[in-house]
């Protein structure tokens, strides 16, 4: 076996047994950190922390040097923060004293983020999380690049087989950078999945929001001409400019800006992910918090 394998088996034996006939409960990493690195409960304590010589070592300058624990107690899986500056979060609520995990929960540590679970069939869970985690984005619950690639593919072809209309909308959170620089990672973390929740709240079952990479995302939007594709620009700008996000002793506001098109007869994807990403960057230049649609 190569130290790398080595390496890598040491770094995942578990925590403690859930159960005697069950297989080992696990966590995994969805965001931040090594994406899809499996820990399991085996029989041991485990600290998570920045440090290189902690069992889950999150090299992120949101986690602290030893953040927190995770550790198996009477049957069950639990976590503890270790005083940690930005606090561990279970499924958004940060913990104040030892926290019994369920099935699924989401622990945060600083701007990584970790799935539980449970013990019975967990390679079959953990192959379906994989997969997830390939066509959902961790932290925003948006779909993926990749995702939004074969969407985006699949909708371009039967549009132009049935001669059916297809608009498709890039949109970016203007100054993000200033969020980031002025209140940390974490205020930014919290903004993107903000804008991400209200803007995934205006899109229909058969569209496709999708994070394009960093705070760009795009929307798909099937048989859907120009002037409703404007229409839902404009709702989704104003719903997010008038959205007040609580972060800590503070209130945020962000706007974004969004740029669109109607996809042309025989124009493959790079075309008019160009187009549309070309009349965002209209509205930016125009000023931002607007929306460009040609």
């Amino acid at each position: 076996m190569s130290e790398e394998s080595k390496g890598a088996r040491e770094t995942e034996r578990g925590l403690e047994q859930i159960g005697p006939t069950q297989a080992p409960a696990c966590v995994l990493q969805i965001y931040g950190g090594t994406l899809g690195r499996r820990y399991e409960f085996d029989g041991r304590d485990f600290v998570v922390g920045r440090d290189p010589d902690n069992d889950i070592c999150v090299d992120l300058t949101t986690v602290s040097r030893r953040h927190a624990r995770l550790y198996g107690r009477d049957g069950g899986a639990w976590v503890e923060d270790l005083g940690s500056t930005n606090g561990t979060l279970v499924n958004d609520e940060q913990i104040d004293g030892p926290r019994q995990l369920r099935n699924g929960d989401q622990l945060r540590f600083g701007s990584s983020i970790l799935k539980f679970i449970e013990g019975g069939n967990v390679e079959a869970l953990y192959h379906e999380e994989i997969y997830r985690l390939m066509i959902t984005d961790g932290l925003t619950g948006a779909a993926t690049q990749r995702a939004f690639v074969e969407f985006l593919d699949r909708e371009l072809l039967r549009a132009k087989r049935h001669a059916r209309p297809l608009s498709l909308v890039m949109l970016d959170i203007d100054h993000f950078k200033e969020v980031n620089d002025k209140n940390g990672h974490l205020a930014g973390d919290y903004v993107l999945r903000g804008v991400a929740a209200a803007v995934r709240g205006e899109v229909r079952g058969d569209e496709l929001f999708a994070r394009y990479g960093g705070e760009e995302f795009a929307v798909v939007l099937p048989e859907t001409v120009l002037e409703d594709a404007a229409r839902f620009c404009e709702r989704v700008r104003a719903k997010v400019e008038s959205q007040a996000f609580a972060w800590k002793d503070q209130v945020l506001h962000v706007t974004i800006s969004t740029g669109g098109t109607l996809a042309e007869a025989d124009e493959d994807q790079a075309a008019l992910v160009a187009r549309a990403d070309a009349r965002l960057y209209e509205a930016k230049r125009a000023g931002r918090n607007r929306c460009v649609l040609s």
